[in-house]
């Protein structure tokens, strides 16, 4: 199709080979693992609506665009599919409520989420894209797509795009991908320094660890299991921290009973670092109640701004059930020593898990190697246990094994609660140069 029949959407491409190479490899299945903002979902925009215009098959096509859910997927593709077909291919309006572009030549465009995989059911399926594959279902390729694309004389292609999420099936998928035994398949990978600008990758690199960086930026297939917190090193984050009365004092909560407890933190600004200075742990039949009094023993004394942060929903055990919430509960014992220098801190949701998770041990060293983190072993002994004893779930794509061992998590998903809220890394505008 001739580039003067396009929408202003087609703007021109940079060269890239392996983007290239996605274009060209004459392979029905693609798998393209490659770094954020790198451009792959353009590459899909491109090919899929390219393929709908140039349609030329008596039956009518159908060409999908899928993400995991159906609010993702239309947020993802909508509005750049509305844009860059020109409007004289087009057979009456979009439909806003299905999603569909429907083309003179009988093609169909369709945007759909794998939230309910059954919509990609029913009829024969020329080529879709799924973007951000590794957090599809596992079941949804062979169970759903694979068999939309067999139909007989019109056999369709897909393109599974996205970053890596662990080891999962987007990993072993990549790796058939590859397999001289597969002809139809073909892996392409490509990170992102490719496409963004150094100053880009390098503040990436000072935001996060050091393996969400590979998989995030570099799309590497990180293997996410052993140890939560892989990031602490006793040798490296463990020494004798100053307190500070004057400096606000963070309260790190995590509600349980055994054990119930509370992190102690200060922020040394002038080092740009979290000190943990202290932590209330009390093994068995503790209650928000008795953490609160231990925090008055220890701490009544402080002179700054008091700060709570922690599990937004409260707690569904213990105290909550008879005096309110576990946070009504903290506010009305703390209160009546540190007045108005209290201030809560607490989100009205939590972070997905993985978030928390990944904000600690960039926190406690990133990619460019900045120690961010530091915990007073004397002070905070069983903290120091809970980095070292939390694991992952084996297989999983990094989120924490809470049955291993009950008495671990706790201490560690309070202060993750703190960090991941205080250090929140701020959102920035990209500036990206499009390659293919």
């Amino acid at each position: 199709m001739s580039n003067s029949l396009l929408t202003p959407r087609w703007y021109p491409l940079e060269y890239h080979h392996e983007q290239a190479s996605v274009w060209t490899t004459p392979t029905r299945f693609k798998t393209i693992p490659a770094g954020r903002r790198s451009g792959k979902t353009e590459l899909a925009k491109r090919w899929g609506a390219m393929a709908a215009l140039t349609y030329t098959a008596a039956a009518d096509g159908w060409f999908v665009f899928s993400a995991p859910t159906h609010s993702q997927a239309k947020r993802i593709f909508w509005k750049d599919l509305k844009a860059m077909i020109p409007t004289n291919l087009q057979r009456g309006k979009p439909s806003e409520s299905e999603l569909i572009i429907r083309l003179v030549n009988g093609a169909e465009l369709q945007v759909l989420g794998m939230d309910a995989p059954e919509r990609i059911e029913g009829r024969p399926l020329d080529w879709i894209c799924c973007d951000e594959y590794a957090n599809m279902k596992p079941s949804v390729w062979q169970e759903n797509i694979r068999p939309a694309l067999s139909t007989r004389g019109r056999a369709g292609g897909a393109w599974f795009t996205g970053v890596p999420e662990g080891r999962n099936h987007y990993f072993h998928m990549s790796v058939k991908a590859q397999s001289a035994e597969m002809p139809d398949w073909s892996n392409h990978h490509w990170i992102s320094s490719d496409i963004l600008d150094d100053a880009e990758i390098e503040s990436a690199k000072r935001e996060m660890d050091e393996l969400t960086f590979l998989q995030e930026y570099e799309a590497s297939f990180v293997n996410f299991s052993g140890r939560a917190y892989h990031a602490f090193d006793r040798a490296t984050h463990c020494a004798n921290l100053q307190y500070n009365e004057q400096r606000p004092l963070a309260l790190c909560f995590d509600f349980n009973v055994s054990p119930a407890i509370c992190v102690i933190a200060q922020e040394d600004s002038r080092k740009d670092c979290t000190n943990v200075i202290g932590e209330v742990y009390i093994p068995r039949n503790g209650n928000t109640v008795a953490v609160c009094h231990r925090i008055i023993k220890d701490w009544g004394n402080h002179k700054g701004d008091v700060l709570c942060y922690g599990d937004a929903t409260g707690g569904a055990r213990g105290t909550s059930q008879v005096r309110g919430s576990d946070w009504d509960i903290i506010k009305e014992e703390l209160r009546m020593v540190f007045k108005d220098r209290l201030k809560m801190r607490v989100p009205r949701a939590n972070p997905r898990e993985r978030v928390r998770v990944n904000a600690m041990n960039a926190r406690m060293k990133n990619a460019s190697g900045d120690i961010r983190l530091l915990v007073d072993e004397i002070k905070a002994p069983m903290t120091v246990l809970d980095l070292e004893a939390v694991i992952l779930l084996e297989g999983g794509s990094g989120e924490i094994d809470k049955k291993s061992d009950s008495n671990s998590t706790h201490l560690t998903d309070a202060l993750g609660y703190y960090i991941q809220r205080a250090h929140k890394p701020l959102a920035k505008s990209i500036t990206v140069t499009q390659h293919v």
